[in-house]
């Protein structure tokens, strides 16, 4: 496993963990957060954070289990899972990761069923 996808498996751990401080540190201090081919939702590490910390919130039991990745060195590709609550809402997601000096500089979702 490459070292990209080691922080990205980390971020994905400290996601489900809902440890925010773990997750915003696999992050770059100018990262950004966007749909694929849409708009940019997140800009920076306050942003990244309030948008967690109230997913968090929301949703405590939330979990994203992996079911495939893609490593290809500085861009790491993730199809996850996502489960809101046990038995509760999920929907799938493509994460595209661009890494940059040893962190997320980037991530473009695609979410199963969005236009």
């Amino acid at each position: 496993m490459s070292t990209s996808a080691e922080l990205v498996q980390r971020q994905l751990d400290a996601y489900n963990n809902q440890s925010i401080d773990a997750f915003l540190a696999c992050y770059a201090d100018d990262a950004v957060l966007a749909g694929l081919n849409g708009d940019v939702t997140q800009v920076g590490l306050a942003a990244i954070r309030k948008r967690h910390e109230d997913l968090f919130y929301e949703y405590p039991r939330n979990h994203a289990k992996l079911v495939n990745r893609i490593d290809l060195g500085t861009t790491v590709i993730d199809h996850e899972r996502v489960e809101r609550a046990p038995g509760g809402d999920t929907f799938e997601v493509a994460a595209i990761y661009t890494i940059r000096n040893g962190k997320i500089a980037r991530v473009d979702f695609a979410r199963a069923g969005a236009n």
